[in-house]
């Protein structure tokens, strides 16, 4: 089986001017998520932008880089369409899709990934981390799914999987059915807890820069 990484970054963050090339621990962020891909077990490793700046640091990193259309670059869009125009250009069985976005990404979990598609007993699977139950409130100070006046006990509460975005695999035949990163039949990449931090904010970066010195 063929596997091609494609990790999207478009250049537009408004949140975070830059964030995809942004410098931590001496390295862009973007660098994290390609080195992680380059040792692991894929065939190829490419990078989707609209950006000259990020298309310069990802061709300096070794990635291969496809030009993303300004139409699927839009904030509002999702990155589906993106990976579909890389299916209808590039070959591959397998594509694993990551957002350039978690530092602590590693080639292992990748690798984890990969063995499972492998397996043939998955059509896609995603990265998460186990969670507890915790009581979560709205920014309107309303109890979100449980009653004030019934709190339950945490271990009365199943534990849960929460995606941390820090990558998908999918097989090109269920991208092309589904038109999603994942479906079919689903797989879970378990990462801890530690290397769970997405970088979305500038509160992320500080506290990133601060965990990795």
């Amino acid at each position: 089986m063929i596997f091609k990484t494609l990790i999207t970054a478009r250049g537009g963050s408004k949140e975070v001017p830059g964030k995809n090339i942004i410098e931590i621990n001496e390295k862009p962020l973007i660098a994290y998520s390609i080195l992680a891909s380059q040792g692991s077990n894929v065939d190829e490793t490419w990078v989707s932008t609209d950006d000259s700046a990020i298309k310069k640091v990802s061709t300096q990193w070794g990635a291969k880089v496809i030009d993303r259309p300004k139409e699927l670059a839009t904030d509002t869009i999702l990155n589906e369409p993106s990976l579909i125009q890389f299916a209808d250009q590039v070959k591959f069985d397998c594509i694993v899709f990551i957002q350039p976005t978690s530092p602590f990404i590693k080639s292992k979990y990748i690798n984890i990934g990969i063995k499972m598609m492998k397996s043939r007993k998955f059509d896609s699977v995603f990265t998460a981390t186990l969670k507890h139950w915790a009581p979560k409130w709205s920014k309107d100070v309303k109890p979100i799914e449980w009653e004030i006046d019934n709190r339950p006990r945490r271990q009365d509460r199943e534990e849960y999987y929460e995606e941390n975005g820090m990558f998908y695999m999918t097989s090109r035949q269920q991208l092309y059915k589904s038109k999603l990163r994942y479906g079919g039949k689903i797989g879970i990449v378990e990462v801890p807890l530690y290397d769970n931090i997405q970088i979305d904010t500038k509160k992320d970066i500080e506290l990133i820069k601060k965990l990795m010195v």
